[in-house]
């Protein structure tokens, strides 16, 4: 059919293969984030969080700036939407601060239990502010697929730490981050989305990280540290070609596979092995997002 190899305005990709290749970009993406996660984690046992959340930025905005040999192109520098360039930096600083801050005190699990409410908040903005309007089927496999994350989690069992306010102001900045991102890739380039944002953000961390400065105590910390910045550009560079393709509302329940990459991550790195309840409610996660994945090759939500 015609319609099926109609492009993207803009881009490449086939407008019917687009919600699929955004839903791919969007899952490596969110491995990229759960290794930023437990990378933190580790990290904050011996170094402040704050100084973590800095050289992350650093890192992120050299790799940026190398990546794209923005000496060449100091175009990518500029933007059409300045202030929203700047509170979407914001918002992304907002939640990786909060994150790492919760990473500190809870489970990995437990800091995506209250982040995964984000597709909620995403789904339900994105038709008033994007257009971009849920159907009843893709609503349905959110619930779903949060129902599985409240498996492997089963909050309120023993009471939640008070450190969760920092996940629900994480999950908070996320869902305003990725709305904005979405507005963005309409005006903006990719490259200057990462860029502008990791700046705002070095930026602004700068007096708090140079405060709070521990030296890093060998090789291995350093690089882990240093590779924070590498993680967190690359998943976000993910995120923003993501948003670029694919409409929010598309995007949004496959956040939910995040939560197999933190049961890996959490058995390997920090020896949790996962439960049966675990597995279960993985597999109901993976269940939901397949579903929609079904749905956009078929016909559509």
């Amino acid at each position: 059919m015609a319609g099926d190899t109609q492009k993207q305005p803009g881009g490449g990709v086939p407008a019917a293969a687009a919600p699929i290749a955004g839903i791919g970009l969007i899952v490596l993406a969110c491995l990229s984030f759960s290794v930023l996660d437990a990378t933190a984690k580790y990290l904050s046992a011996s170094l402040p969080t704050l100084q973590i959340v800095w050289i992350r930025f650093v890192s992120h905005v050299f790799l940026s700036l190398v990546l794209f040999q923005v000496w060449k192109k100091p175009s990518l520098l500029t933007t059409k939407r300045p202030v929203l360039q700047i509170v979407r930096a914001c918002c992304l600083l907002g939640t990786t601060i909060c994150n790492f801050m919760a990473v500190r005190y809870l489970q990995l699990a437990e800091t995506m239990a209250i982040m995964f409410a984000g597709p909620f908040v995403i789904t339900a903005l994105a038709g008033p502010l994007l257009g971009e309007w849920a159907g009843m089927r893709r609503w349905a496999a959110i619930i779903v697929g949060f129902i599985g994350v409240l498996v492997v989690t089963q909050p309120g069992i023993g009471g939640m730490h008070w450190a969760a306010i920092y996940s629900v102001a994480a999950m908070t900045f996320y869902a305003l981050y990725a709305l904005l991102t979405r507005m963005l890739t309409a005006t903006d380039s990719s490259a200057g989305l990462l860029i502008i944002s990791g700046i705002v953000a070095a930026v602004a961390m700068a007096p708090a990280g140079l405060t709070v400065w521990q030296t890093p105590p060998d090789a291995w910390t350093w690089m882990l540290l240093l590779s924070t910045g590498v993680f967190g550009a690359g998943g976000h560079f993910l995120f923003i070609m993501a948003h670029r393709i694919a409409p929010a509302p598309v995007l949004a329940p496959f956040i939910y596979i995040q939560i197999v990459w933190m049961i890996a991550l959490g058995y390997l790195i920090f020896a949790d092995v996962p439960t049966l309840t675990t597995v279960l409610g993985a597999a109901i996660v993976v269940a939901s997002g397949l579903y929609i994945l079904y749905r956009e090759r078929v016909k559509g939500i």
